[in-house]
């Protein structure tokens, strides 16, 4: 997801996403250390998603 399509999200929505990707992310570290992991690469870019947002939430709290 690009960070122009996370501007257009209100905070309630920036905030469930980051919780999915958080999920997301949590699966795939049980996984890859159960098993094998499908696609290596979503980890990279879960951790880059709940970054994005949680950058966006810190400046949205900055300037209120």
């Amino acid at each position: 997801m690009k960070a122009s399509e996370l501007r257009e999200m209100s905070d309630e929505q920036l905030e469930l996403t980051a919780l999915e990707a958080a999920e997301t992310m949590f699966r795939l570290r049980l996984q890859s250390q159960t098993d094998r992991v499908d696609v290596p690469s979503q980890k990279k870019l879960n951790r880059r998603l709940i970054a994005r947002v949680r950058t966006l939430q810190t400046q949205r709290a900055k300037i209120v």
